[in-house]
């Protein structure tokens, strides 16, 4: 997770956390749709549906914006959305490449 608790990464990538102003319920039920509408894309793509597939993938596209893991973003002080950017070309860089010079050994919970 990044310092500023915006972003975790992947691979090098930057994902967006979900909104930490969500009440506990609120959150629990938008991931409790999201993964119901998961495994329905799952599901369709099995079966060949592509209208149940599309239809599920709109379901996944609401609950992300209802954790605000898309769309505008939840924190308040004007900075750049780097959502799914590669973490080298953006101000996490150095953070990141400290991380990685560290070790797992040396972060807390690595």
């Amino acid at each position: 997770m990044t310092p500023d608790g915006r972003y975790f990464v992947v691979r090098g990538r930057l994902w967006r956390r979900s909104n930490p102003a969500l009440g506990d319920d609120q959150r629990q039920a938008l991931v409790q749709d999201l993964m119901r509408a998961r495994r329905d894309v799952g599901r369709a793509r099995r079966s060949g549906d592509g209208v149940a597939e599309a239809e599920a993938r709109q379901r996944v596209d609401l609950a992300k914006h209802g954790l605000g893991e898309r769309g505008p973003v939840w924190w308040t002080d004007g900075a750049a959305d780097l959502n799914r950017h590669l973490i080298r070309g953006t101000s996490y860089a150095d953070w990141y490449a400290g991380l990685e010079r560290a070790g797992p050994d040396d972060v807390p919970g690595g």
